[in-house]
Formats: structure tokens, C-alpha cells, sequence
């Protein structure tokens, strides 16, 4: 694992990830099980790697700031819009009580699925879906977590968190986007923009 501690001091740490559960958890997964075996030398870089379908997992520090950003203290319910490979579900599945996870892309929802519960993950649950419409069923949730880029914030989602919940996301069009904080309260809605970022847009409709 020295591929993954050297990923967690020196793009993690270094750059200001402080939430120590994060760090740990982060370090104890494998990386390399998430991406398809032609990029697995290249899983702890620091970059955005293809998974397939036109998608990508997100680079480490990408992942360890949108987690960090929820504040997780285990207890949690959590959405994800995006399953992707089902590296920032694995995370979550380990710093929070259940996850529910959504991937618009079957192909990839197929396998990141068999691969959750080949690692022994029984608090996560997929389902091939529309992320626009969230989980309403399993709604409302603690926190949410959205890994590819709408154009603007869905409302469903906003409906599906919790009073005092937060969302995570990035918000915007090709380049100029935004990851952006969002905390319910009450009928209001608190956003603050933590960076910049570029995630593939976020694709509506079931396929």
C-alpha cells in the first residue's frame, strides 16, 4: 500500500485535506481495483483517470475534498449521483452508516455493483437510474454527493436533504465549473463555492 500512503501525504495532506477519517480511509483502499487494468500503474496519480462509457474517476484530491466537505461522522444516510466505477461510493460506504447510489450508465452500474459486494460492502445500495430525480423512496437523506456536472442544481435533490443536510457538487458547463457547498435550512439554501473543478456532465434521462 505505499502507493496509497505516498497518494494520502503528498496530494492529500500536503494540500489541506484534514479530516483524519478521510485520510485513513483513503489509504486503506485500494485504488487500483477501480480502474480498468490498463490504467491500474497509473491508479494513485494525481489526475482523473477513464473508466469507460465516456466517464472518469475523479483524482484523489478531487474525491478526499468533496468527502471532507460533508462532514461525515458515521451515522450518516447518504446519496451519490454518479456510481462511476464505485471508488467514492467504497469511501463513503466506510466513513458513513448507509449509501445509496445511483448510475444513469448500466454497463457501469453492472459491474461497480458486483464489485461493492465482492469487497464485502453490505451498507451500499445501486440501482440504474436517473441521478436528477435522486432516491425518493430512501429520501430524505443526511447528505448528498453528485460526481458529474448539471447545469444547475437539481431541486429534486435539494427536496430529498435533510433540514441541515449537505450537498456537494460541481455546477457548470465544460471548463467553468464550480464545486459548490450546499447546507439546507429550513426552506433556505446556503452556497458557498469551495473551487474550481471539471467533471463530465451530468446526463439526464435513463439510457
Amino acid at each position: 500500500m505505499e502507493n496509497a500512503k505516498n497518494m494520502v501525504e503528498f496530494q492529500l495532506r500536503a494540500r489541506g485535506i484534514k479530516d483524519q477519517r478521510v485520510l485513513r480511509v483513503m489509504e486503506e483502499i485500494p485504488r487500483e481495483l477501480f480502474v480498468p487494468k490498463v490504467y491500474r500503474s497509473r491508479a494513485y496519480e494525481d489526475s482523473a483517470l477513464p473508466i469507460g462509457e465516456g466517464q472518469t474517476i475523479s483524482q484523489p484530491y478531487v474525491v478526499a475534498l468533496m468527502t471532507q466537505c460533508l462532514r461525515l461522522q458515521g451515522t450518516e444516510r447518504i446519496l451519490e449521483i454518479g456510481t462511476g466505477s464505485g471508488y467514492q461510493a467504497a469511501i463513503l460506504g466506510k466513513l458513513a452508516k448507509e449509501v445509496f447510489t445511483i448510475e444513469i450508465l448500466e454497463p457501469l452500474a453492472r459491474e461497480a455493483s458486483a464489485l461493492l459486494l465482492k469487497l464485502g460492502y453490505t451498507n451500499i445500495h445501486t440501482k440504474v437510474g436517473d441521478g436528477y430525480k435522486g432516491w425518493e423512496e430512501h429520501a430524505p437523506f443526511d447528505a448528498i454527493i453528485v460526481t458529474a456536472a448539471p447545469l444547475e442544481i437539481p431541486q429534486k435533490l435539494v427536496e430529498q436533504l435533510k433540514d441541515g443536510g449537505r450537498m456537494v457538487l460541481p455546477l457548470g458547463d465544460g471548463w467553468a465549473q464550480d464545486l459548490i457547498l450546499l447546507t439546507k435550512q429550513g426552506k433556505e439554501t446556503k452556497k458557498e463555492v469551495i473551487t474550481n473543478v471539471r467533471f463530465v456532465p451530468m446526463i439526464k434521462g435513463v439510457k
